[in-house]
């Protein structure tokens, strides 16, 4: 990579690219934005940029010699888009490519797992983040964070299933380090929490903190996925509440050391997360 070359950070007004974008800026490097509508942001140059129109790939590159990927959101196939835009991006010149992929996927599993699979062979220099479930969950604008809000209420089928929940500034953070490190990563990185927590243990954190009352409501498998099938195709309510399961199953029961091994410190607990989003709330 040169000091000159920039860093094209697809969706870079997303809760992970946009913190990317401001990281990489405030530490002096040059950034391509990238958006559906090339939505300007602070110091770094706004592109257009559309996954699936291919017409806006080539001007969106430019001259970057890495990009931060972040893939095209309820795909049920990204590999289909994302593999020719890759290949166009290494004939470009990109020598370095980060994505952003999930702890509940492994290299070749379904989705943007092909894209995991696919990256070692694409580019000389990778990376790919598997972070786990994000706190902006219950803070931002997810169903769960509207639940809460509306009724007071998290509903899964997660049972008593833990997850090692992560802040979305420290992915970004992993993502921005992955982005400008002498030697780039080459593997997978799982990004987690510092502690691994049921929703029980969210509810309970929720209503210490802000002090309104927040229960965990718990549905079977069945009783999630047909809940979902309602304002989702039912294929992908299955898998939403089949990840539900994998919960409850122990499948995110862990904490990884990847943030403080990276970046030197410890990531952001859950409490001291919730604290933030209520005194910026207050603030605001």
């Amino acid at each position: 990579m040169t000091d000159s070359a920039a860093t094209l950070v697809v969706g870079a007004t997303g809760t992970t690219g946009s913190r990317v974008t401001s990281l990489l800026t405030a530490e002096g490097h040059r950034v391509r934005a990238a958006s559906r509508r090339a939505v300007p942001v602070a110091g770094a140059a706004a592109v257009r940029f559309d996954w699936y129109d291919a017409s806006t790939h080539e001007a969106a590159l430019g001259d970057a010699d890495r990009v931060y990927l972040v893939p095209p959101l309820a795909c049920a196939d990204p590999a289909a888009v994302m593999l020719p835009f890759l290949e166009r991006a290494r004939a470009a010149g990109v020598r370095r490519a980060v994505l952003l992929s999930s702890s509940a996927i492994p290299a070749g599993g379904p989705a943007v797992g092909q894209v995991h699979q696919a990256l070692p062979a694409l580019f000389d220099e990778w990376a790919v983040l598997r972070p786990s479930w994000f706190m902006q969950n219950f803070t931002g604008d997810h169903m769960h964070a509207r639940a809460i809000r509306e009724q007071g209420t998290i509903t899964t089928a997660t049972g008593e299933g833990r997850v090692a929940f992560v802040d979305a500034d420290d992915i970004a953070a992993v993502a921005a380090h992955a982005l400008t490190a002498d030697r780039s990563p080459d593997t997978d990185l799982v990004v987690t929490g510092p502690q691994a927590l049921s929703y029980g243990d969210v509810a309970a954190v929720l209503t210490e903190v802000t002090g309104r009352s927040v229960t965990h409501r718990q549905l079977t498998y069945e009783q999630m996925r047909e809940r979902l099938a309602l304002d989702m195709p039912a294929e992908f309510a299955a898998v939403l509440a089949g990840l539900d399961r994998a919960i409850a199953e122990g499948a995110e029961d862990r904490v990884t050391d990847t943030v403080q091994r990276l970046l030197g410190r410890p990531p952001r607990s859950f409490r001291a997360h919730v604290e933030r989003a209520v005194a910026l709330r207050t603030a605001a």
